[in-house]
């Protein structure tokens, strides 16, 4: 489905992936974790086409999409839930939706994509009418990501889904994103809560100071290193 190839990217003069590989396959979760300022980030942003590309390819679909414009990714399968949950507070939880599927021109398919959304997402069916800057944060996410659903990806691309939320929204979050994989979705998932990332996916990659340092399945949970530095040595 997709996959990078010694990627190196980063911002401008400042070089933060030096040499990255990762494959998803579809219908894959893959995870990325690693300390802060690892370029675990940069990686999904690099797809996107919001950070600078210096070196390697971006394969979508046997196709090479490095440099592909974001409004182009958008349309070829590919969205992207950027960190912060960020919505237009002056629109209505419906308004919202609607602007993530501005590519799509025919009424009754976008009618369909948000009863879709609202049947993953029954609390924005209830509060679609509202504006969204009055939703609590959990239901903020819920937003961000039924607006990239709209789309109808292949792809889906967050960036620290669980961030700010209390341990039992972490939980009903992380579900929903593995029921998102029975619609034929591949995610990759950028995220600090590195066991419950590992927990949900298929794959993970550990990435520090702008590289791969370990990948593997579940069973990576079990690997020293990850116990003793991402989990505290508790598990």
């Amino acid at each position: 489905m997709l996959e990078i190839k010694d990627l190196h990217a980063g911002y401008e003069q400042l070089e933060v992936l030096k040499g990255v590989s990762i494959e998803i396959a579809p219908s894959e979760i893959v995870a990325i974790i690693g300390p802060n300022g690892a370029g675990k980030t940069t990686v999904i942003k690099s797809i996107f086409n919001i950070a600078d590309v210096t070196a390697g390819k971006i394969i979508f679909k046997e196709k090479d999409i490095t440099g592909l414009k974001t409004h182009e990714l958008n349309e070829i399968g590919i969205s992207y839930v950027n960190q912060g949950r960020i919505n237009f507070g002056n629109l209505t939880v419906r308004e919202n939706l609607e602007i993530g599927c501005n590519l799509i021109k025919d009424k009754e398919v976008i009618e369909k994509n948000i009863e879709m959304v609202f049947e993953k997402f029954p609390v924005l069916k209830e509060r679609q009418h509202k504006l969204s800057y009055g939703l609590s944060g959990g239901q903020q996410q819920m937003l961000a990501l039924g607006r990239a659903l709209m789309q109808n990806p292949s792809v889906l691309l967050l960036d620290e889904p669980s961030l700010g939320l209390s341990p039992k929204l972490q939980k009903e979050l992380f579900e929903i994103i593995h029921k998102l994989r029975s619609d034929g979705i591949a995610l990759i998932i950028v995220e600090q809560n590195a066991k419950k990332a590992i927990e949900i996916a298929d794959k993970t990659y550990l990435l520090e100071d702008g590289k791969i340092v370990l990948s593997g399945d579940k069973k990576i949970l079990k690997d020293k290193k990850i116990k003793d530095v991402y989990l505290g040595g508790r598990y």
